[in-house]
């Protein structure tokens, strides 16, 4: 199996930027299933949520992921918290960040910015822990 990383527990953090919220969760998942579950339940949470973006990395390699942009420009989100889990070098882990508009546009450049910042602050939030020793 070998020895990967991972996050031990769920972990939350906020930020803002140009008026606009990005809430940020960092939850432990196994397979993809419960990666959904999560965003089913971020999404009832807060309807009034301009996006719910989020990238997943499983297995012990990290070979099975995912990331989405959920109707924000392409590669400005889900790429750049997918990025933050590799940074991380964790896996068996999933980060949504929830976005509040705030009526000010990022642009790409900004928002890449503000997902990769909220996937970092979560990530550091999180207790990060080695599991298959």
């Amino acid at each position: 199996m070998g020895e990967y990383k991972t996050i031990a527990a769920p972990a939350e953090a906020t930020m803002k930027e140009r008026h606009s919220t990005f809430r940020a969760f960092a939850y432990p998942v196994k397979t993809e299933t419960e990666a959904k579950v999560h965003l089913k339940a971020l999404r009832a949470r807060f309807p009034d949520a301009s996006h719910v973006c989020y990238a997943f990395r499983l297995g012990p390699r990290g070979d099975s992921w995912a990331a989405s942009d959920n109707g924000e420009p392409g590669g400005s989100a889900g790429r750049p918290i997918y990025g933050r889990l590799l940074s991380a070098g964790v896996s068996d882990c999933m980060v949504a960040v929830v976005r509040w508009f705030g009526g000010k546009k990022l642009g790409v450049p900004g928002l890449i910015a503000a997902y990769k910042a909220s996937a970092e602050e979560v990530l550091a939030a999180a207790a990060i822990v080695e599991v298959g020793k």
